[in-house]
């Protein structure tokens, strides 16, 4: 049999089968998966230095190098797992290879949360022996729940729409189409793949075969929060809809106020959910948040005359904040896994350990320009690292938000105090307070290392927040 492909890879998500699919894939004589050659953390398999013979850093310098290897050197066609939090610059090229076949396996996103956070609580992301099974229960979160689901709209919709103006189609699965052996060999044929399977590999057990209402502590709170939601997003296939870039579960509406904070992530989130606490004497606890977009509707509605609002940071602040917060600092909230990958692989000059004595002010500012360095790149496509939200272009966090609402005022940092109370006036607040001031940065304040060469570093890499929203230098 012919084969109309060089290679293929798999589209999928953690916990939605796909090692069992890679396993049967390898089952196969002239079928040959190569993990997750892409992970931006590893290379193929954790604890893996190579793949093919190329290294993590030869690939992260030239990706093309890995699909070229894979397509020259596998065991008749071979391919890989690609997971949306992969390096983004190998998502467009495979895409508009019409020589690179497409798999697609999808899995009802309340199983494949629920089995991520019971693997995250035990630790076992594979189960070869069920005697080694570990169990645990899990707590649903909603707010966590509707991010896991917006992350898996979003890429499903950008595959579909890449396939349909390339004029492709894919291979569907879904998690229960694992479990059939003929569908198995049908993808096997769909490969030009001329050997076929009796028996599916039996090395991979399935963990939680448990009803769900085993496996969730609060499900009754779990059925209550899923019938707010609509029903359609979490059952179509291949892709949900509607498409969302709106974070809705960080929105913060006042406890009486009819004031709706839309964050932008690594701005001033701590001091403005505190004005808004105070501005209805309740504590920051009480404040409604983690919403879903219907709950939060009913509150437009219920909330006539109400004010959505936004809170910009000068991008050098900004960036400053979430280097302190997300990378430098080790802690709650810390990107591990990308920190680990920004020293060991982009040479960020921070320490591997907790901060000392040795960490001055001279090796903050060395630190943090080499954070602005990373994030031109980064911003660029050119890295492959996620573009997280809490450095994204605040005008591309504000185009997200306009898919649900757009806020009904932009505000500077710099300028809150009057632009807060002329909204609180707005919505009956006579005499509002002010809102707190800015915490100091940790360990040190962005005052001790700013000068020309990070306002300049900063500029290169936020030129379009710069030019779309007027931003001075910083100082």
């Amino acid at each position: 049999m012919t084969s109309s492909f060089d290679y293929f890879v798999v589209f999928a998500e953690m916990r939605t089968g796909s090692n069992f699919l890679e396993s049967n894939l390898n089952a196969f004589d002239g079928i040959e998966c190569h993990g997750e050659a892409f992970n931006p953390h590893f290379i193929g398999y954790p604890n893996k230095t190579e793949l093919l013979g190329i290294t993590q850093a030869e690939r992260d310098e030239v990706p093309e190098r890995v699909i070229g290897a894979i397509k020259g050197q596998s065991r008749g066609i071979g391919g890989f797992r690609f997971f949306h939090d992969h390096d983004p610059r190998v998502l467009g090229p495979v895409l508009d290879d019409p020589r690179c076949a497409k798999i697609i396996l999808t899995r009802n996103p309340v199983d494949s949360y629920v089995s991520w956070k019971i693997a995250q609580a035990t630790g076992q992301w594979k189960l070869t022996n069920v005697k080694r099974r570990r169990d645990s229960q899990i707590t649903f979160d909603s707010a966590e729940f509707e991010d896991h689901v917006a992350r898996l709209q979003e890429f499903q919709v950008q595959l579909l729409n890449r396939l349909q103006t390339s004029g492709q189609t894919a291979f569907y699965l879904a998690y229960e189409d694992l479990q059939n052996v003929d569908v198995m060999n049908g993808l096997a044929r769909h490969l030009g793949c001329e050997t076929r399977l009796d028996a599916l590999d039996a090395s991979l057990k399935k963990q939680n075969p448990e009803p769900l209402e085993n496996k969730v502590s609060n499900f009754q709170e779990m059925e209550r929060a899923l019938a707010g939601i609509d029903t359609f997003n979490l059952t179509r296939t291949p892709n949900f809809e509607p498409r969302r870039g709106a974070a809705v579960p960080g929105f913060v509406s006042g406890a009486r106020a009819a004031l709706l904070f839309m964050p932008v992530r690594s701005g001033p989130e701590a001091e403005i959910r505190q004005w808004l606490a105070t501005l209805d004497g309740v504590s920051e606890e009480t404040l409604p948040t983690k919403l879903n977009q219907k709950a939060l509707r009913q509150w437009m509605r219920r909330k006539a005359g109400h004010r959505r609002f936004t809170v910009l940071r000068h991008p050098v602040a900004r960036a400053h904040a979430a280097f302190c917060e997300k990378i430098l600092v080790k802690g709650p909230g810390c990107y591990r896994d990308i920190r680990r990958t920004l020293r060991n692989f982009h040479k960020l000059p921070i320490p591997g350990g907790a901060l000392d004595e040795s960490y001055d002010r001279a090796a903050h500012r060395t630190a943090f320009a080499a954070f602005l360095v990373f994030l031109k790149a980064n911003l660029a496509g050119q890295t492959g690292i996620r573009i997280d939200a809490h450095w994204a272009t605040q005008a591309t966090v504000l185009e997200g938000m306009a898919q649900f609402a757009l806020p009904d005022m932009v505000i500077r940092e710099s300028e809150m105090a009057g632009y807060l109370a002329a909204l609180a006036r707005q919505v009956g607040y006579a005499k509002p307070p002010a809102p707190p001031a800015v915490a100091s940065g940790e360990p040190f304040d962005l005052a001790d290392i700013y000068d020309a060469e990070i306002e300049a570093l900063a500029r290169d890499a936020y030129h379009r927040d710069y030019l779309a929203f007027g931003f001075r230098d910083w100082a």
